[in-house]
């Protein structure tokens, strides 16, 4: 296994300017990181397709002047809509996202598949969507394998976030250009625990996030204030890898287990400074892979 970063690990100097997407290719050179993904590219407020293709291809010079890899592209979508026409056009927006991956040198790209279960004021369960949200999953990874990008969905959203979910998600689109995500932490926004998930998904990983956090259950006294609410109203804050309540160690030792021999890629989510908390987190999956 080779250790890489996500862009969004550095969100707090990203939104204060202190660095932009290109500048952390430098920073993640330096930290030690083998390799670097990247969510949503913006080189400015309101990008075009072709500020992001432009944008792209700078990145990818920058990392080979920093001998540093492109390891993975990540966006979101929606592919649940009632029409078919609306269907069609969420397809084609995340194959502009794939033509952007292409231009990145990701040979991976993740996108998300659904973000809620009400639809035009009614309930939509996860079941009723996976069909059309697998018909649109597959019409992506075909056209995604014609630009040599791997596609794949991530436990991530809420609602496909539980590991049966995903894998049944993984075997209806049945395509041998997709796999799974596997998000070591986000299994925890649906109050799963991280071994028993794990588990079940690693034989179709494809690429990795390391992410912990410290988990106050619900009615409990929390170490520290602040967090979002998991499905189950239990509170999750985002920590540095190893120092929160995730098994981060036992899982990296199901994926090695299951063959897994990909990057794993740290996606850091804490409230401490990220340089410090990636550093730190660093060490820690080192020891752990």
């Amino acid at each position: 296994m080779k250790i890489s970063v996500s862009s969004y690990s550095y969100n707090q100097y990203l939104r204060d300017g202190r660095m932009t997407q290109l500048s952390a290719v430098k920073k993640a050179a330096e930290m030690g990181f083998e390799g670097i993904e990247f969510t949503e590219l913006t080189p400015c407020e309101t990008p075009t397709k072709a500020d992001k293709l432009d944008y792209a291809r700078k990145i990818r010079e920058e990392t080979r002047k920093y001998g540093i890899e492109i390891v993975a592209y990540c966006v979101g979508a929606n592919l649940y809509h009632e029409s078919d026409k609306k269907n069609a056009a969420a397809v084609a927006n995340v194959c502009d996202s794939v033509d952007i991956a292409s231009e990145l040198g990701a040979p991976i790209m993740r996108h998300d598949v659904c973000y809620g279960t009400r639809v035009n004021g009614r309930t939509v369960s996860f079941e009723y969507q996976l069909p059309t949200i697998a018909a649109n999953a597959r019409k992506i990874a075909e056209y995604a394998a014609s630009k040599g990008v791997k596609t794949c969905t991530e436990n991530h959203g809420l609602v496909s976030q539980d590991s049966d979910r995903v894998e049944r998600l993984y075997n209806v689109v049945n395509h041998e250009n997709y796999g799974l995500l596997v998000d070591i932490g986000n299994f925890a926004c649906a109050d799963e625990d991280s071994v028993t998930a794990v588990s079940r998904v690693a034989q179709y990983a494809i690429h990795v996030h390391a992410k912990d956090f410290y988990i106050t259950r619900f009615g409990e006294k929390g170490k520290y204030e602040g967090g979002f609410q998991s499905r189950g109203c239990n509170t999750l804050l985002g920590s540095v890898i190893g120092e929160g309540d995730i098994p981060t160690a036992q899982c990296i030792a199901i994926l090695k287990k299951a063959g897994y021999d990909g990057f794993v890629s740290i996606e850091y989510e804490g409230f401490e400074d990220c340089i410090e908390g990636l550093r730190r987190g660093l060490i820690n999956l080192k020891k752990y892979i």
